[in-house]
């Protein structure tokens, strides 16, 4: 599988291009790393290609948050400017000075 560069950032605020979720970037894998169960769950019309970068969201709808993990293909930037809700956002990122989150500094131990 060839390697290509991620489209979208670390601490980038993204919606899904067909399901009514958006959510902050907060770890990308290269391409796909998951199980072939939860590949193979997706409906094979709509199945995503494995050679691409998968993202690892803060995600949330209407109704909850939870973490999603989503193919390059099924993502495009939020212009919305609205300020996501995810209780986990502020473990993972402080707001940045020209207002983007930014990843908290991690201690070593």
């Amino acid at each position: 599988m060839k390697h290509r560069t991620a489209k979208f950032a670390i601490g980038q605020i993204v919606r899904h291009r067909i399901y009514p979720f958006r959510g902050v970037v907060f770890d990308i894998d290269p391409e796909f790393d998951n199980t072939e169960d939860w590949w193979l769950a997706i409906p094979a019309e709509v199945r995503p290609r494995k050679d691409q970068p998968f993202y690892h969201l803060l995600a949330e709808n209407e109704e909850t948050e939870y973490i999603a993990y989503v193919s390059e293909q099924n993502l495009v930037p939020d212009t919305s400017g609205e300020p996501l809700r995810h209780s986990q956002i502020s473990e993972i990122f402080e707001t940045g000075h020209d207002g983007t989150l930014v990843p908290r500094p991690r201690s070593m131990h």
